[in-house]
């Protein structure tokens, strides 16, 4: 098991997590932790970065989840960014690729909040390394 390490940096339209290592029952509760603790308002997009995420249990996915729930509270949007595979297929498997707005990486995270909820129609797959949910 790797440990869960988490790097909040701010950027103009919101948080963005690094989440690095494993998130599963010993590490979810940090990462809800770490999300509610944060300030979110109306039109911010909290972006949590997956790239290094090596594995996600069930507990993960509710960490996520809860996430989502904490900016939808606030009005804000939450990205996922570069899932990985694994963790992708997990969150096809629910159904929760079309509750979360899937980003292919961070830089491209930015602009998609508002576009996703503004035109819900529009939905396009994340190319061979991921996909899923919608990107914009």
């Amino acid at each position: 098991m790797s440990p869960l390490i988490t790097t909040v940096r701010t950027s103009a339209a919101g948080p963005v997590i690094e989440v690095v290592g494993d998130l599963d029952y010993l590490t979810a509760h940090q990462l809800c932790g770490l999300v509610t603790s944060l300030t979110l308002r109306p039109c911010h997009r909290l972006v949590l970065d997956l790239a290094q995420l090596g594995f996600c249990d069930s507990n993960g996915i509710s960490a996520l989840i809860a996430a989502r729930k904490h900016g939808n509270a606030a009005d804000a949007d939450v990205i996922l960014a570069s899932v990985p595979a694994n963790t992708l297929r997990i969150l096809r498997m629910v159904g929760l690729d079309q509750a979360f707005t899937l980003s292919p990486d961070t830089r491209s995270a930015a602009p998609l909040a508002r576009a996703a909820v503004s035109d819900s129609t529009e939905a396009s797959r994340i190319g061979p390394t991921g996909g899923g949910g919608r990107e914009h």
